[in-house]
């Protein structure tokens, strides 16, 4: 092998090594080459929303202050889902690990919806937050679960603990990790071969219950997240190539 090949964390991001080399995430893909028309919308609606209960505070400020603090308020609120979401995705893995976790109040629902999917599901667990890589495509990416279900087999299992539920981008996110070549094992970090599933399925947590959602995660749907690979690429990098200088009308360099 010619480098490292790891995730690499920092802090609350993090990135993929590939031999050596930076490669591409899963998510970064999703990230940045779909479109996300319904965040338009919501981040409207967000902001509007926190300017008519906040209308007291946003009178004191100056006219840039109070912009800066309306127009902030969408990207605060998804910070602390995204927090939200991590923290319940911690408390999950230590759960399937079989360790005792303290669960702070706000999200004692969600960690009760966890445990009771696991009554009534008695999943067995096989691989738990599994660094994945696909050297052929060059990316990586870190899958939540693979676990046996007795009506769904062996199933790539993914969490999501969003308000109002999985987007269909999940079925791209899963196809790529399920189209991985090998996993890093968590102890030697060791490339050992990717494990075929029988099935996908997202699991929607929320702090009033659950829902374990089929994915079709197959050929079709990795072929799309492939192209959104290619348009994240263009977007970050190529499209900020792509034009040139102004041309100089023929008739000016003529009077020159």
């Amino acid at each position: 092998m010619a480098g490292r090949t790891a995730r690499v964390d920092r802090g609350r991001f993090h990135s993929y090594k590939l031999d050596g080399q930076k490669c591409d995430g899963v998510t970064w893909a999703i990230d940045n080459g779909v479109p996300k028309k319904a965040l338009i919308g919501w981040a409207a609606r967000e902001a509007a929303q926190y300017a008519v209960d906040n209308l007291d505070l946003i009178t004191k400020l100056d006219r840039d202050a109070a912009v800066d603090l309306v127009k902030g308020s969408p990207w605060r609120d998804r910070d602390r889902a995204a927090k939200r979401g991590t923290e319940v995705h911690g408390y999950a893995e230590k759960l399937a690990r079989g360790q005792t976790v303290e669960v702070p109040e706000e999200l004692v629902g969600h960690v009760d919806s966890y445990l009771a999917f696991r009554k009534e599901w008695n999943p067995t667990d096989e691989l738990i937050e599994l660094v994945v890589f696909n050297r052929t495509m060059r990316y990586g990416g870190t899958l939540d679960v693979i676990a046996t279900l007795d009506e769904l087999g062996r199933t790539l299992v993914d969490l999501k603990t969003n308000r109002s539920g999985p987007f269909g981008e999940v079925a791209l996110q899963c196809a790529a990790y399920r189209s991985c070549e090998f996993y890093l094992d968590q102890e030697t970090g060791k490339e050992l071969p990717m494990p075929e599933v029988d099935s996908v399925a997202c699991l929607w947590l929320r702090a009033d219950g659950y829902d374990l959602i089929p994915v079709q995660a197959g050929p079709a749907e990795f072929r799309m997240w492939r192209y959104a690979q290619q348009v994240a690429h263009f977007s970050e990098e190529r499209s900020k190539t792509v034009l040139g200088d102004a041309l100089v009308p023929p008739t000016a360099v003529g009077a020159a």
